[in-house]
């Protein structure tokens, strides 16, 4: 049962079972999106976008631009409103190539009242994708925004000569030659929704290229970065509520997400100043973000703090999570019927990921 008015209120019955009565709660919808090659159609010579040009592989004209912000703008409309009638306060998006088309997207009919804010960074990625943080300018006001590079190296040798090339010279060359490899920085906002202090990590792991095995170092250096990230944040603060959301190109059950970051699949197992993956569980039943030769992964995640676990409704919390993955959202024939539809021989689709999404709740 669920009513709009200028703050979103809803009555939860079977989840709040144990308790006596029927309690009102605010709800605000946090999510992540991973776009997939959300290129304009102009040449930056900075980056290596020529195959998202009009004279490019994908002939990607100006229309199949828009095509791509329409399909957009109506998935990130619609994600999680089956239980709150308003699209997400908060969502975290990845391979975006630069602020420009985060400005076109929020101006699209479908999201243009919802007055997002927008915090991007351009980040040394060779692809020239980047992550990105909208929010809805009435619910949330950002105090602090960076972003933070994941520097890795292609093995252990290179990273040690480029620490000792950096005692030597500052030419930026011969120390990129050494085989950094250069991938997406992971972007920490801190502000005040409705009043309280939350913190979003947004990421986009390094990918698989060349092999899951060979490629995981670089998602467990990841792992690490958003680790140290939160660590920091649990010194200033022993309760501090974060969510660290992303395509982690790993599962829940990966050493980088179960080990090195900690994340835990029950709440009983997390520890003071622990993380909860609640995708853990659907991904154990079998719920995927993408497909990959007919099997199904969930490498988006939304993974939050110990104290956004607790018992105390008189501030947010968090109550459920989920994956965004509607019927339009797949393909409907062919090989890959039932897959997330994605771009495709220079036809726009959504995206090859399905967005996540989690409910904060507050008791009013």
């Amino acid at each position: 049962m669920i009513r709009k008015s200028n703050v979103l209120f809803f009555v939860l019955f079977s989840y709040f079972a144990a308790f006596a009565q029927q309690k009102q709660y605010k709800v605000h919808t946090i999510a992540f999106y991973n776009c997939e090659n959300l290129f304009d159609t102009t040449n930056d010579p900075k980056i290596n976008d020529e195959e998202w040009l009009p004279s490019g592989s994908q002939s990607w004209t100006p229309e199949k631009y828009q095509k791509k912000l329409d399909n957009l703008s109506k998935v990130i409309s619609e994600i999680g409103v089956g239980e709150n009638p308003n699209s997400p306060t908060v969502l975290g998006v990845a391979e975006i190539e630069n602020r420009k088309v985060l400005e076109d997207l929020v101006k699209q009919p479908l999201l243009v009242n919802k007055d997002y804010g927008i915090i991007h960074f351009d980040s040394p990625d060779k692809r020239g994708i980047d992550v990105g943080l909208l929010y809805q300018k009435k619910h949330f006001k950002p105090t602090s925004y960076k972003n933070i590079p994941l520097i890795i190296y292609r093995n252990a040798e290179n990273a040690k000569a480029k620490k000792d090339e950096e005692e030597k010279t500052d030419d930026k060359t011969e120390a990129d030659n050494l085989g950094r490899v250069y991938t997406r920085d992971q972007l920490l906002v801190s502000g005040l929704l409705d009043g309280e202090e939350i913190h979003f990590i947004v990421n986009h792991w390094p990918s698989r290229s060349g092999g899951e095995k060979r490629s995981s170092p670089f998602r467990e250096a990841a792992a690490a970065l958003n680790k140290k990230i939160i660590d920091s944040l649990y010194q200033i603060n022993p309760n501090a509520k974060i969510i660290t959301m992303g395509d982690l190109n790993d599962g829940p059950y990966n050493k980088s997400v179960k080990k090195v970051l900690g994340a835990q699949a029950k709440k009983e197992d997390v520890q003071k100043q622990g993380m909860f993956n609640p995708m853990e569980e659907m991904s154990d039943r079998g719920i995927g973000t993408l497909a990959y030769r007919d099997a199904w992964d969930l490498f988006d995640q939304m993974i939050v703090s110990e104290p956004l676990i607790r018992k105390d409704y008189s501030n947010f919390t968090f109550w459920k999570a989920g994956v965004f993955n509607k019927g339009y959202l797949m393909q409907t024939s062919g090989q890959y019927k039932g897959y997330p539809a994605r771009n495709w021989n220079g036809v726009p689709g959504y995206s090859d990921h399905f967005p996540v999404y989690l409910y904060l709740i507050k008791q009013m």
